[in-house]
């Protein structure tokens, strides 16, 4: 063999190493020749076409692109390339080069019976302009051929537009137009539809609907197209040869998927026929996704509403941090007046009324801020573990323990309220501090804290809008910075209005006489009542009514119900004993209906039996089918489907109060009842948060309840139409006939 001299065999060896190594003064590293150059491969009929698209900063020579058929009996014509960009590099001078996006065509000939498929050999080489060029690549791609009518010839795409319109001098549509998808990352598709020549899209008639649980497609983003005028839709935006449109995919989770897209499209020829509207499931492979995106927060489509909730995530996303934080703000101190707060409001006035009495009002006031500092600190804590976690933290601190526990710990603060003994630090401790703060009292401020990081957990058991509008950012896009920062501002502005009530309280608070005993004994019903509150969460209705009836009547004996009126009594004392006997009178009637079997506070006596007559309340309540599992829910939308039902999915709990108020005053009003008549009820119970419940939650991407979802008579899901917390009778109704309404819209367009 004849030997190359010396210098030529240096120069091919100092090329290679350039083409092989990766210029070591670049920082970014080159991707893997996969990831830089991805294709898509689909049969036409009678050719193989290839959509490639090339990562930024990196292209393919147009020379070494070569392709090769695997399959006996399968022949592959002249690859069709597109002209390429000249380009000159040091590793094969001038070349014609590929950037972007590009098509080949590969035509084919089989001979004898045609296979269900082909082995495709593609072999390229290409290079990445931050110094490497990769070695040559040689893969191999399993192409599914398409089933052709062997005795109809086909037609001449050139004689197609002048055909006479006859039916049969036309190919069908799935020989026109070729749908096709390409994952851009993780959480952007390119989905085009190649148009034979002689016919065309409307751009109207094209829409995509994911088909695959845990991903919701966006709206699909469109070219600009051309304006036609035929016979069928008058004046329409067009496209001729293809299309290519952008969409944004929501993941419920990061890992790499397969997604099912259904697309719509419907298209003429211009030989005087129009197609059916037609309809396409097709697949692609979405690789990891760097960056989880929030199904509320996808640009819907158009006729899908945005959820309060999306607007808060996408405002948390997007707005001015300091306009975040002023809004969040606001909405919690909205949320402070909401029976998920109240309950906050005894046990602060408990602390400070532990005090003794000489609480000055800013002794009052620090106490407060160091509860609601421990409020605030650690509700955004928990929310960031939660969100992070994908955990339901509220629901592990309402188990029956630990409401018993704390219940039990707001009877003792309560006793202590009764003067059953005194509310301080032992007095080594107390010496110890006193030493080293002076006269302040720290372990105090300390309690409080505690208190109130405590109470953010087991208290406020309730979800908004607000809350999840934070949770879901943080979950979604890992962006714990802004959506921390929001659940702070809102916890702050819940606790704002504590901090008047520790400066009343230091203010108002009697120094000295009967009037403190009687205020001691009023925040010891106050906590009292927070425990049966709490226990009702666990314990049967009228068990619950007989413990309300017991604190309601000693209650009525402390104002002074029992006591003998002199003539020399005070007009106080006389309004004592007022309000005392009612107060015994109501508890002896709650103690009547609970011992009968009653439960409600406002009706206690509603199933009594008097002389035959049966005094029984008008049952307006709703009635709910119970779901347990994914399975059970499938089940019920299909048959609901069927029958041309819609369905209302309430996620409920026993520890969630506004769920017990969406019972009470939002599903018995009339009008709510009216717009679910021919819906579906279903109700999926997580109050023991076990596997099944996590499961369920996870499926639609649900925090905690109240939460409320509807599909429609197609068993589709309305996107946007969420309640996420407690809603009023009469906007709760019309937003359910809103719903509906749209999923009956969105059918009939389909039909």
């Amino acid at each position: 063999m004849r030997q190359r001299p010396l210098a030529a065999r240096l120069t091919a060896f100092l090329a290679a190493l350039a083409c092989l190594a990766p210029a070591l003064a670049e920082d970014e590293e080159p991707l893997r020749p996969e990831e830089a150059y991805r294709y898509v491969v689909a049969d036409t009929g009678d050719a193989i076409e290839i959509d490639w698209a090339i990562e930024d900063g990196y292209y393919l020579y147009r020379n070494k692109l070569a392709f090769e058929s695997g399959t006996n009996g399968v022949k592959l014509g002249a690859a069709e390339l597109p002209e390429g960009l000249m380009h000159e590099d040091e590793y094969f001078g001038k070349q014609q080069i590929y950037r972007d996006r590009f098509y080949v065509t590969v035509p084919y000939t089989v001979e004898g019976q045609r296979p269900a498929s082909v082995e495709l050999v593609i072999k390229n080489q290409g290079c990445w302009d931050g110094g490497l060029c990769y070695p040559p690549q040689v893969w191999t791609e399993n192409v599914k051929l398409r089933k052709t009518a062997g005795d109809k010839p086909k037609l001449e795409l050139g004689s197609v537009g002048a055909a006479s319109g006859a039916m049969g001098d036309f190919p069908p549509p799935d020989e026109v137009f070729f749908p096709d998808l390409f994952a851009v990352d993780g959480n952007t598709v390119e989905v085009g539809i190649r148009v034979v020549p002689g016919f065309y899209l409307y751009k109207d008639k094209i829409s995509v609907r994911s088909m695959t649980e845990g991903a919701m497609a966006g709206q699909l983003d469109l070219p600009k197209g051309k304006i036609k005028v035929d016979e069928f839709f008058g004046e329409s935006e067009v496209y001729f040869d293809e299309v290519i449109g952008r969409l944004t995919v929501a993941r419920a989770t990061p890992e790499a998927m397969d997604l099912e897209l259904e697309v719509n499209y419907q298209g003429c020829a211009e030989g005087g026929l129009c197609y059916l509207p037609q309809s396409k499931v097709l697949s692609v492979s979405l690789p990891e996704a760097a960056v989880i995106t929030d199904l509320s927060t996808v640009p819907p489509a158009a006729d899908e509403p945005i959820s309060e909730q999306g607007r808060l995530a996408a405002l948390i996303t997007d707005a001015n941090l300091g306009w975040v934080l002023v809004t969040f703000f606001g909405l919690g101190l909205l949320l402070a007046f909401t029976p998920c707060v109240l309950p906050m409001i005894p046990i602060l006035t408990s602390i400070i009324a532990g005090e003794g009495d000489n609480t000055s009002p800013m002794r009052g006031f620090t106490l407060a801020i160091s509860y609601v500092m421990g409020m605030a600190l650690v509700y955004t804590g928990a929310g960031i573990v939660a969100a992070a976690a994908g955990a339901q933290l509220q629901a592990a601190f309402n188990q029956p323990w630990v409401l018993i526990v704390f219940s039990g710990f707001f009877v003792l603060l309560a006793m202590a309220m009764f003067g059953g003994y005194d509310l301080q630090m032992p007095s080594g401790i107390q010496s110890r501090l006193a030493t080293i703060s002076g006269n302040q009292k720290s372990g105090t401020t300390v309690g409080a804290f505690v208190m109130g990081a405590l109470s953010a957990l087991i208290v406020t058991a309730c979800v908004a809008p607000a809350l999840i509008a934070s949770l879901t950012v943080m979950a979604q896009t890992g962006d714990m910075v802004r959506g921390g920062a929001a659940l702070f501002a809102m916890s702050l502005g819940m606790g704002a209005p504590l901090l008047a009530v520790g400066a009343a309280q230091g203010h108002l608070l009697p120094k000295a006489g009967g009037w403190m005993v009687a205020v001691k004994a009023s925040f010891g019903f106050m906590l009292l009542g927070l425990a049966v509150w709490m226990l009702s969460r666990i314990l049967p209705g009228s068990v619950t009514l007989g413990m309300w009836a017991v604190l309601i009547f000693m209650a009525g004996v402390f104002m002074g119900g029992l006591t003998t009126l002199t003539p020399d009594s005070s007009a106080t004392q006389k309004a004592g004993k007022g309000f005392g006997c009612l107060a015994i009178i109501y508890g002896v009637l709650l103690l009547i209906g609970a011992l009968t079997g009653g439960s409600s506070l406002m009706k206690p006596l509603a199933s009594i039996n008097l002389g035959g007559g049966m005094m029984v309340a008008d049952n307006t309540h709703i009635e709910f089918q119970r779901i347990k599992t994914v399975d059970d829910l499938d089940r019920e939308i299909a048959a609901a489907s069927s029958a041309g039902k819609t369905v209302m999915l309430d996620f409920y709990a026993d520890w969630c109060v506004s769920c017990i108020e969406m019972e009470e005053y939002t599903f018995t009003d009339a009008g709510v009842q009216a717009a679910l008549s021919n819906t579906v009820l279903l109700q999926a119970d997580v109050t023991k948060n076990d596997a099944e419940d996590k499961a369920l939650l996870e499926r639609f991407g649900v925090f905690g309840p109240p939460t409320i979802i509807f599909f429609g008579t197609d068993g589709q899901q309305r996107h946007g139409y969420e309640v996420v917390g407690y809603m009023k009778a009469k906007a709760f109704s019309e937003h359910v006939q809103s719903a509906f309404a749209a999923s009956v819209n969105l059918t009939a367009q389909k039909e």
